[in-house]
């Protein structure tokens, strides 16, 4: 990355705790322009309303008075271009919804890697420092393009991120990390080939493609039009090895004249991952990879809505193993854990695609049948229990058995209400012997 940019930035730090402000601080004073330090969110603010002329903020989010969020969504008010780095030490995808709505550029986790930090900072200011930079060429941008060519290519060519300037119709310029991504020569190489930008883009689900364009439409001012800057993602390939990539893409319109556009995208892939990996965790339970209680709360309320409105039945079974603290108790957790998963497997397997199978907790799971009457949820049962009467553990003498609970949502029900009736029709199946199915 360009560090170099860094040298001529004037920034903000906010951070509550004295020792780490300090010592970063310090560190950041020595590859800076100017670092102002401040211990609050409250005092970061007042900082910035006196020094507007501040090129990037650096802030902690858990802090005293005012939090860091909450000092970005006022900042953001006075200047909504300013790039933001937050510093914490979480990673659900809460934190990251909000970091992204607010319109945070990057994030490094706590306790804070300084080389990490400073390369978050150099892809936060890339694009703005960019577009400073041919702003401070006092002249027009067509003189710039067309008469100070070498001028805009060495600035250009100092991004990391993949830049390119249009007018639309026709790239007037590109940097060397486009060439390099696409495997073009030069400008005229990629210009001969006659490739539009949009042909790079891959059709995926949750990735702009130009499939959404009209004729004689640019699918940048198509984005600019109907997409929020955080819903500006696009995935490409790499030329040389094919490995797929994922960008967000900045476009800003010169002077607002409608005549050029610089756009830079800048990878987000890694980011993109730990974002998808947080939210599976988030709605996943660990052991056996079946959704949790979280989602369960989500998925039933939709499929309510759904039985609602097309007046389809919507059954539940409750299930648990039977004996399973003899089990664990006798052969230890891990053979337990074994054959939680083992079941878990079995179970969603067997099920529909759009049934829903969830673990509730312990050896108690919960499986949504969607558009199934109580016969049909019965026969549902049935067939589970014939699978897993096939099931055998090598370390296990005796057979696993299942009992079973099940119901069919009411006009009246709520989810406590429906789960109330499923575990009562549960306790009955055990307390008949287990082993067995009973429904209320």
């Amino acid at each position: 990355m360009n560090k170099e940019i860094l040298k001529d930035l004037k920034i903000l730090y906010v951070e509550d705790e004295n020792d780490v402000r300090e010592f970063t601080g310090k560190i950041l004073q020595t590859v800076v322009k100017e670092a102002l330090l401040a211990e609050n969110g409250q005092i970061g603010l007042d900082t910035y309303k006196e020094n507007q002329d501040i090129d990037l903020i650096i802030t902690d989010i858990n802090m005293p008075k005012m939090n860091g969020f909450e000092m970005c969504r006022e900042i953001k008010k006075i200047n909504n271009a300013i790039p933001i780095v937050v510093t914490s030490a979480h990673n659900d995808p809460d934190f990251l919804k909000e970091a992204i709505d607010i319109g945070v550029n990057a994030y490094a986790m706590k306790p804070i890697d300084l080389y990490q930090l400073i390369d978050n900072m150099v892809m936060a200011v890339e694009p703005f420092y960019l577009k400073k930079k041919l702003e401070e060429v006092n002249m027009s941008l067509q003189i710039k393009v067309e008469e100070g060519i070498k001028q805009i290519k060495s600035i250009l060519d100092a991004q990391d991120n993949i830049v390119l300037v249009t007018d639309g119709e026709k790239v007037h310029n590109v940097n060397k990390r486009f060439l390099e991504f696409f495997n073009y020569k030069d400008l005229e190489d990629f210009q001969s080939s006659r490739k539009c930008m949009d042909d790079f883009f891959l059709k995926d689900e949750g990735f702009y493609s130009s499939d959404v364009l009209d004729e004689g439409e640019f699918w940048f001012q198509h984005m600019m039009l109907h997409l929020n800057e955080i819903d500006r993602i696009v995935k490409m390939k790499r030329i040389k090895d094919g490995e797929q990539r994922i960008f967000t893409v900045n476009i800003d319109n010169f002077e607002e004249k409608d005549e050029y556009y610089v756009i830079s995208f800048t990878d987000i892939t890694e980011l993109k991952e730990k974002s998808n990996l947080l939210e599976y965790q988030a709605t996943h339970d660990t052991l056996t990879g079946l959704f949790n209680r979280q989602k369960f709360h989500d998925i039933f309320s939709k499929e309510v809505r759904r039985d609602k409105r097309y007046n389809n039945s919507l059954s539940m079974i409750i299930y648990d193993i039977d004996h399973f603290k003899k089990v664990n108790d006798t052969h230890g957790h891990l053979v337990g854990d074994e054959i939680l998963r083992d079941i878990s497997k079995l179970v969603a397997s067997t099920i529909r695609e759009h049934d829903t199978v969830v673990r509730w907790g312990g050896e108690e799971f919960i499986v949504l049948l969607p558009q199934t009457d109580l016969d049909g949820a019965i026969k549902a049962g049935k067939k589970l229990q014939e699978v897993i009467a096939s099931y055998k553990n090598p370390t296990l003498n005796e057979p696993i058995t299942l009992s079973f609970g099940i119901t069919v949502l009411k006009s009246d029900d709520t989810e406590e209400s429906i789960i109330k009736r499923a575990d009562e029709a549960l306790y009955q199946a055990k307390e008949k012997g287990r082993d067995r199915i009973v429904s209320l």
